[in-house]
């Protein structure tokens, strides 16, 4: 697959990035991780004097991701680290490609740089997967949006998030307060129509989602007022079937199918109409991106 470059500059890489509170944080947890307790021994035999620039670059092709947490890396390790970023979050990369230039003492770039591919590398990893799901779900409905899920490494969601973002993905609900989602557990002490009810009742102007797993419920819910009825694990033919109860029914509810979709399966599900598509492995399956940092050949200044 071919990731193009769809961030034509650097402002607009803000889109992309997390809550710098939860990047900050973040950065500081990896550091104190990798730092403690004596700090990096080997770093420490390099002359402080020594001055390099150094390249991130792509081994592979995917979407950048994770800048905000780069930046922040140096920022704690050494602010006179000078960071050149040539490519912004949500750009495609090939094999090659320059992401970055960092250029300062060598022994402050070397303690930094796990962390920072570490961060670049798994964000990107994120952001390279979604496009992929979203090109093949968009080229199968372009009203089709690919949505993430909580099932995210614990405290990262945010970066996660907004990798997804990045990589032409949208954001679900980012935490239990941000929205009413009654799935099936929860129905073992409550009715559709009861929930669906009550939630309104609580919190007027929030999300209300139900989980369904046959066509009852999804009439049920819709009739309850509820904002999206979630099919989970449902046949794209079982999916057609309810979207097509659904939109007879002359609301405004959303269908959202959940529940293993992967690759081959995500445009089946948007051709038959799916309004949304949640896919946990983009954030809880997806590879690293491979990237590197090299050294560039002049020993004296940025390339």
């Amino acid at each position: 697959m071919t990731f193009d470059h769809r961030v034509s500059d650097l402002a607009d890489a803000s889109l992309f990035d997390p809550p710098r509170s939860a990047v900050v944080d973040a950065v500081r947890n990896a550091l104190a991780e990798d730092m403690l307790p004596l700090g990096d021994l080997t770093a420490a035999l390099v002359p402080p004097s020594v001055i390099r620039s150094m390249s991130v670059v792509s081994r592979r092709p995917g979407v950048v991701a994770g800048r905000a947490c780069a930046i922040e890396a140096f920022a704690q390790v050494d602010p006179s680290v000078e960071v050149e970023w040539r490519l912004a979050d949500g750009s495609g990369v090939t094999p090659g490609s320059t992401v970055a230039v960092f250029f300062g003492p060598l022994r402050s770039i070397l303690t930094a740089e796990r962390t920072v591919l570490n961060f670049l590398g798994h964000l990107s990893g994120i952001a390279t997967l979604t496009r992929s799901y979203v090109d093949t779900v968009v080229s199968a409905n372009p009203a089709t949006r690919v949505l993430d899920t909580r099932k995210t490494t614990p405290g990262l969601r945010s970066l996660e998030k907004a990798a997804v973002r990045a990589g032409g993905g949208t954001n679900h609900r980012g935490s239990l307060s941000d929205a009413v989602l009654v799935k099936d557990n929860h129905l073992g002490g409550v009715s559709i129509t009861e929930a669906v009810h009550r939630a309104r009742r609580l919190w007027p102007g929030r999300m209300v989602e139900v989980e369904c797993d046959r066509a009852g419920q999804v009439d049920e819910a819709v009739a309850a007022g509820a904002t999206v009825v979630m099919l989970d694990n449902m046949t794209p033919d079982q999916v057609k079937t309810c979207v097509a109860r659904v939109r007879a029914s002359g609301t405004a509810t959303l269908v959202e199918v959940s529940g293993g979709v992967d690759l081959d399966s995500a445009p089946l599900y948007a051709a038959a109409g799916a309004d949304l598509i949640s896919v946990g492995a983009l954030t809880h399956s997806a590879p690293v991106l491979d990237l590197g940092l090299d050294l560039t050949s002049d020993a004296g200044g940025k390339d």
